[in-house]
């Protein structure tokens, strides 16, 4: 069963310091802990992708009617403070694996190596269905 764990980047009850005003050796202390999570699911053959994401300022939305040339703007955005920051794409033997495994990556250390407490959506990976559906 293959799930993505979305890593949504956001003040949270046990973390309100946004990571920009973290100190330098608490920041490197949770990009380890990102590398270490993602080395162990490798390890464990559960891991298929992980990955960083760019800031929103770096973002681009994209429509297209399929006719003219596409739209491309650097908004609009929601007006909130979060935002989607990386991804773990887990293939796993049962939801609850894919749980843990989230429940692991929301406890990643913060300011003073305190749990952050991220929130991590899992979402199940849906498959296209087959022609003769």
């Amino acid at each position: 069963m293959k799930y993505m764990l979305l890593k949504t980047y956001s003040a949270t009850a046990h973390c309100d310091i946004p990571i920009a005003e973290w100190a330098p050796e608490d920041i490197m202390a949770h990009i380890e802990f990102q590398r270490a999570l993602s080395a162990e699911l490798a390890k464990s053959g559960e891991l298929i992708s992980a990955q960083g994401l760019a800031g929103p300022d770096e973002a681009r939305i994209v429509s297209s009617d399929g006719r003219s040339a596409p739209v491309v703007t650097d908004g609009p955005f929601p007006e909130t403070k979060e935002f989607l920051a990386g991804y773990w794409l887990v293939d796993v033997d049962s939801p609850e694996r894919a749980l843990e495994i989230a429940a692991q990556a929301s406890a990643g250390p913060g300011p003073g190596g305190k749990p952050v407490g991220e929130y991590i959506e899992v979402r199940a990976v849906m498959s296209a269905p087959t022609v003769d559906q």
